[in-house]
């Protein structure tokens, strides 16, 4: 592989459908519907970012407003150093599949990942990879997340697509295979594919 994949956080809480990275940097969160992995090139598992929140170290603790007197957002940080390390930003994700000896297989892996595993963004070539079958597309239609699954569909369909040179035949690969699995749920599907146009 040529590109290299930049290292978002690590896992601090997993399970078997899913996990939830701590970012090293505050505010250096991956975009909604980003592909990301953990594990090397011959085992690991692939998931979805589904949600990502920034927030207060202590669980129930709110961070007050600080910027009154100051003239932009930036200057709260200087005046304020250390509400970098009294927050953190976390995204979780839902995991769509797995390598296993070097193969990508689009279910759910035998066990979740480890806690303090590296997450990395996946390459543009992962991402092609990883999408030149669409059996992701059922587990996150039926995923049980807070994210409107339409919405992360889609945005994760934009993100792969961008791989591409051209994103029509991927996204066109994707529209049937939704189509397919959305039956009669024209709604839905109208939705998602206005999202996706390139």
């Amino acid at each position: 592989m040529n590109e290299t994949s930049q290292r978002l956080g690590e896992v601090i809480e997993a399970s078997t459908t899913g996990f939830t990275a701590q970012c090293y940097e505050l505010y250096d969160l991956p975009p909604l519907g980003s592909l990301v992995r953990t594990g090397d090139s011959t085992n690991g598992l692939f998931a979805v970012v589904c949600h990502a929140v920034t927030e207060g170290l202590e669980p129930g603790r709110k961070p007050i407003a600080r910027g009154k007197d100051e003239p932009d957002e930036e200057s709260i940080f200087q005046s304020n150093p250390q509400l970098s390390k009294l927050l953190r930003s976390e995204f979780s994700t839902l995991v769509v599949g797995h390598r296993k000896g070097g193969r990508i297989l689009q279910y759910l892996p035998p066990q979740p990942a480890r806690i303090h595993s590296f997450v990395h963004a996946c390459t543009a070539e992962e991402s092609k990879d990883f999408g030149r079958t669409f059996g992701f597309l059922n587990i996150l239609l039926n995923a049980k997340i807070e994210t409107p699954a339409d919405e992360l569909i889609a945005a994760t369909l934009r993100i792969m697509g961008a791989s591409y040179a051209d994103p029509r035949p991927f996204l066109i690969g994707a529209g049937k295979e939704l189509a397919s699995l959305l039956g009669e749920d024209y709604g839905k599907l109208k939705a998602i594919l206005e999202r996706i146009k390139p």
